[in-house]
């Protein structure tokens, strides 16, 4: 009998540690259909992670320095403590939960880990400048995290339809809150100009709407469409009540916010760690009423050219094009800003002819020709995207915008475009 007994605790026991080490992972509940079928998915959920990595601030700084104990275990979490977490949020933006949501949260623990560490390393950098425009426009500080849906935090950022920078400014939007675009400056890319406008536009949508799910969502598609998806579903104001009625790419957007809000605030308990930067990030910015080149400033003064883009992003040539009528700011580590000023008469003079000279002949040069390098894939039974994608390495999302399709759906004898 007790021979009986024994063996009935180790089954039990057994059992329970199988039933343990067979907890499904997140990344098993993120298939292939990981997202509703009318949601378009952002450009910035197929950022190159490599892309990423040539940030100067995170490129030239490695190895990586961890601050949480990370490990290869990613944790599943319940629906019931991922409501609570973002219920607990300080916050007046309505973080909702449901599936959506949830998915999304998925993307950024799961499939996008890598993308995230580099996003938390480069937030240090790049979150104080939102958050001084959103506190001076007394917007929430919760908004911040726009940028990482918007762009992955990339200011060099441009969508297939020409939104441009860490906010991802279209042209006509941008000029219109008073940022400067031409051949040589695009403030699009600009941090601070560009945090700015996006505060006042941001508050101006909210004083359409008077709610932060609809003002967010119209800072993607543009009141327009808010108001025409609105009209569509009788005259409903909530989010949620007119989702099916906005564009596809805006469905998945207010979701993917609120995502990031969850990811980047418990980045600890998913066991995802920031790659660190081991640098100041005191910066200094000066306004300057004569044109210079990034590289005199580069050999005057000795700060390496590479840190100088990675700082004035807005500078399409490298040429800052300072005049006493509309002077132009450059930003530096405060490290460096003591040098310049010193110098600040020798730097323009410095081989003027040389760099300024090479760089208007630079402007001038007439563009390559685009190539069109691809070939055709004709479908087979049995394929999907995705097979068809790993067998060419690129990516599901690359296929689909190559071939111009808005689903996965294929079919044996279709002809798909692969570059």
């Amino acid at each position: 009998m007790n021979r009986f007994l024994y063996l009935s605790i180790f089954l039990a026991f057994s059992f329970s540690m199988f039933a343990i080490d067979n907890v499904p992972k997140t990344e098993d509940l993120i298939g292939e259909s990981w997202v509703d079928e009318g949601i378009e998915m952002p450009e910035s959920l197929d950022t190159n992670l490599d892309s990423l990595l040539q940030d100067w601030h995170i490129k030239t700084y490695r190895p990586i320095v961890r601050q949480c104990d990370c490990d290869s275990i990613n944790p599943y979490f319940s629906e019931e403590v991922i409501k609570q977490r973002l219920a607990s949020i300080p916050t007046v933006i309505t973080m909702t939960y449901n599936d959506i949501v949830r998915k999304f949260i998925d993307v950024y623990s799961v499939k996008k880990r890598g993308q995230m560490e580099v996003m938390l390393g480069l937030s240090d950098y790049y979150f104080p400048y939102f958050e001084n425009a959103l506190e001076k426009y007394g917007l929430p500080l919760e908004l911040k995290f726009l940028p990482v849906v918007e762009s992955a935090l990339n200011p060099c950022a441009v969508s297939r339809a020409g939104a441009t920078g860490l906010w991802q400014f279209m042209y006509g939007t941008g000029r219109i809150y008073g940022l400067d675009i031409n051949t040589l400056v695009d403030e699009r890319r600009d941090p601070f100009k560009s945090s700015e406008a996006a505060a006042r536009y941001l508050k101006d949508l909210y004083g359409i709407f008077g709610d932060w799910h609809l003002a967010i969502a119209a800072y993607n598609c543009g009141p327009g469409n808010v108001n025409k998806a609105i009209r569509r579903s009788g005259g409903k104001h909530n989010y949620w009540d007119i989702y099916y009625y906005l564009p596809r790419e805006t469905r998945g957007y207010v979701p993917l916010f609120i995502a990031a809000n969850y990811v980047m605030r418990n980045h600890k308990e998913h066991k995802i760690c920031p790659v660190q930067m081991n640098f100041s990030t005191l910066t200094d910015t000066i306004l300057l009423s004569q044109k210079i080149h990034f590289d005199q400033v580069s050999a005057v003064i000795g700060i390496p050219k590479e840190e100088l883009k990675s700082m004035n992003p807005q500078y399409r040539m490298d040429i800052v094009p300072g005049s006493p009528e509309k002077p132009y700011s450059v930003c530096l580590p405060a490290s460096y800003s003591l040098s310049f000023i010193d110098y600040m008469d020798s730097i323009p003079r410095y081989h003027s002819e040389e760099f300024l000279l090479a760089s208007s002949n630079a402007i001038m040069a007439p563009p390559k020709p685009p190539v069109h390098d691809y070939k055709i894939y004709r479908v087979r039974r049995g394929d999907t995207l995705s097979t068809i994608a790993n067998r060419h390495r690129v990516s599901v999302s690359k296929l689909k915008r190559w071939n111009n399709m808005h689903s996965t759906r294929i079919y044996p004898g279709q002809r798909l475009k692969i570059f």
